[in-house]
């Protein structure tokens, strides 16, 4: 009889706690979303996006769905689960999987020459003609350099992802192909090209139809042509320490690297399907997992972390990592997940920032279980304070040259200056004086492109914070301002009274 009463006991104890366990877990996903709700408020505050949409996804559940701040700051419009995004760079997965679909169809191969489809597509390194595969293109070892991004035209045609892989006729490869890695957009640019040529079917049409479609994001697009939509969220850049609204200029011939157009529900579904947990059977699952594939053949970019097909892994055995961010002028995007644990986190932003990726790793984290997530400098802040800093001393000095150019013109209307016959010393001081500030003027425009790998001021004025462009601005002001103010003092001299 005691022997049964203890077995009873044992018995109600364990129901008991079995049925407490739903409760604990429930407990503990609570706690973890309070902490993560509060780390999103904190640095959303603190690196001023206008707005966030957060995405998590646990063994093909999406446990967390949310939108944080505004889509457009002006109208005070809410970001939910229907606001679009541009996603920036974690399109290349989409362009990736597209060239993996059309290998199984059998219509290219991945060890295929890209001139083989595309003829006129001559690239050389060191003045040889090299060939340069379609995997190469995939895994950024190409050799075509980074900054060919600068050479991406703005456009809206048709035919604008033909006109943007041409670009590439007049540059050089930076490397031997092959050899290593070395991050180019362009390259999944010119695999959009690839893909309608063996498709026969225009590049945003073949992924809205063979890609998007087929897994039910019904709601993103493949540029903005194609958004018929009143939830497009409106993009932002910092400025002067403020987020500020900007229009970018559309690169219709870089949708493939960039511009397909997304929200929360449809990643929620396009992180389900990466991680194996989708009841979506018409993209092959063998695919997907041959797209997270590392490429061993170079060196890796990051400690153990080799790229794949439009995905960065972290290969490391016991805990794998499958990544990739995304960034436009005016939005960015991070995608991160852990394939053993099956949990998935993609953050969406309309604002340039690099607190995006922050966000989206500190989120991982706390989701994992870690009490704390990792502090986050952002480099795009940091830049912004110190040129808002330089800007207002160089308006200062602006400010100070128009009062004495002022002050010297209004002399010289009274009388009180004259002008002055030039001599021989007078003109080498003027030639000296234009000399110095024409070599100041032409060393602002090139200092991009001497000191930034070829980039120029276009392309610093759609991609940088706008308080950069300000500088440019009222540097160059300062320039002309000096040398009128310069001139006129030469040129001129105090009136001796009687």
């Amino acid at each position: 009889m005691t022997l049964f009463i203890k077995k009873s006991v044992m018995i109600a104890v364990m129901l008991v706690f079995c049925t407490m366990l739903p409760q604990f877990a429930h407990a503990t996903s609570k706690e973890k979303i309070r902490k993560i709700e509060h780390f999103i408020e904190e640095q959303q505050a603190l690196s001023k996006i206008p707005g966030l949409s957060v995405i998590i996804v646990d063994k093909g559940v999406t446990v967390y769905q949310k939108g944080f701040g505004y889509a457009d700051t002006k109208s005070k419009t809410p970001v939910t689960s229907d606001t679009l995004f541009e996603l920036g760079s974690t399109s290349k997965a989409f362009t990736g999987l597209a060239i993996l679909q059309l290998e199984k169809k059998g219509v290219l191969k991945r060890s295929d020459d890209i001139q083989t489809y595309i003829p006129w597509l001559t690239l050389t390194y060191n003045g040889k003609k090299e060939v340069i595969t379609i995997q190469q293109l995939l895994s950024h070892t190409s050799g075509i350099p980074s900054n060919s991004i600068v050479q991406i035209p703005e456009s809206t045609d048709k035919n604008a992802l033909e006109q943007t892989v041409k670009t590439l006729l007049h540059q050089t490869l930076n490397r031997k192909p092959g050899s290593s890695f070395e991050y180019a957009t362009i390259n999944y640019d010119v695999l959009g090209l690839l893909i309608e040529q063996v498709s026969k079917m225009p590049y945003d049409q073949y992924v809205k139809h063979k890609i998007l479609e087929p897994i039910g994001m019904y709601e993103s697009f493949v540029g903005i042509h194609q958004v018929e939509s009143p939830h497009m969220a409106s993009g932002y850049k910092i400025g002067l320490m403020k987020e500020r609204p900007f229009t970018a200029p559309i690169y219709r011939g870089n949708i493939p690297a960039g511009y397909i157009i997304s929200n929360a529900n449809d990643i929620a579904k396009w992180l389900k399907l990466q991680l194996g947990n989708s009841d979506i059977y018409s993209i092959d699952a063998n695919t997907i997992k041959e797209s997270h594939t590392p490429d061993h053949s170079v060196e890796p970019f990051d400690t153990n972390t080799f790229y794949a097909t439009g995905w960065a892994v972290v290969d490391n055995e016991n805990k794998p990592y499958i990544y990739h961010a995304g960034e436009n002028p005016t939005f960015t995007s991070y995608f991160m997940m852990q394939p053993d644990e099956q949990i998935g986190v993609a953050i969406l932003a309309n604002m340039n920032t690099s607190s995006t990726t922050a966000i989206g790793q500190g989120i991982m984290v706390l989701w994992e279980g870690k009490t704390t997530a990792p502090q986050h400098a952002n480099s795009y802040q940091k830049l912004d304070k110190i040129v808002t800093i330089i800007s207002i001393i160089i308006i200062g000095i602006c400010l100070i040259l128009c009062y004495l150019l002022i002050k010297t013109a209004t002399n010289i209307y009274k009388k009180r200056r004259q002008l002055t016959k030039l001599t021989n010393k007078k003109i080498i001081l003027l030639m000296v004086h234009s000399l110095l500030v024409a070599i100041l003027i032409t060393a602002i425009f090139m200092a991009p492109e001497v000191l930034l790998g070829g980039l120029n001021w276009t392309f610093i004025k759609v991609w940088a914070p706008t308080s950069i462009s300000v500088l440019f601005v009222s540097i160059i002001m300062a320039c002309i301002l000096y040398l009128a103010w310069g001139i006129i003092l030469i040129m001129t001299k105090r009136k001796v009274l009687d």
